[in-house]
C-alpha cells in the first residue's frame, strides 16, 4: 500500500489487539530493523508473562505490522517500547497503538505515563506532543549506538 493509498483509508489502519507469543517472529524482525540495540525475543517472552504490562500489536489483513509494550508501578506506567514495520510507518498505526496503550494505562488507574523518546527524533516527539506528552526532562548519554540524550516526556492521564 502505497502512502497515497493510506492516506485515504476511512478509520484505523489497523487492529490493535493483545500480543501473542506467536507473533514474537515478526515482532522481532522489527524491533532488529527499528532499533539499534534490540531487545531479545526472551525479553519479550518475559514480558508477555507478567501481569503489570501490556504487550500490544497492530495487525493489518492478519500480519503485525507494529507493537508496544507499557508496564505499570502503582499509578504510573512506563512506554517502554514502539516500533512499526517499515512499509507502514507514518501511516497512523503508531498513534493507534500508543492511543491503545493510553487506554488501556486508564483502565489500569494509572496518572501519568512516561517515555523516553531520542533527542534527534523529531518524527516520534511530535507523534506523543500530539497524543498529550510533554517534555519533562532530559537524561544524558541515555542511548548508546550511537551515545544521545533522551528526552523525557509525560502524559497526564485524565
Amino acid at each position: 500500500m502505497t502512502a497515497v493509498e493510506r492516506d485515504h483509508v476511512p478509520g484505523p489502519v489497523a487492529r490493535t489487539r493483545p500480543l501473542h507469543p506467536d507473533d514474537l517472529g515478526i515482532v522481532q524482525r522489527i524491533e532488529q530493523e527499528s532499533y539499534t540495540v534490540p531487545w531479545s525475543e526472551s525479553t519479550f517472552r518475559s514480558l508477555i508473562l507478567r501481569t503489570d504490562t501490556d504487550l500490544l500489536c497492530a495487525e493489518v489483513g492478519g500480519i503485525v505490522v507494529g507493537y508496544a509494550v507499557c508496564w505499570y508501578i502503582m499509578d504510573q506506567g512506563e512506554l517502554g517500547n514502539v516500533a512499526v514495520d517499515e512499509p507502514w510507518r507514518r501511516a497512523g498505526v503508531g498513534a493507534q497503538l500508543v492511543t491503545a496503550v493510553l487506554e488501556r494505562a486508564r483502565k489500569r488507574g494509572a496518572r501519568e505515563v512516561f517515555l523516553e523518546v531520542r533527542r534527534t527524533n523529531g518524527v516520534a516527539q511530535r507523534l506523543y506532543e500530539r497524543l498529550g506528552f510533554r517534555e519533562i526532562g532530559l537524561r544524558k548519554n541515555y542511548y548508546v549506538k550511537p551515545i544521545e540524550d533522551a528526552l523525557v516526556m509525560r502524559c497526564l492521564l485524565r
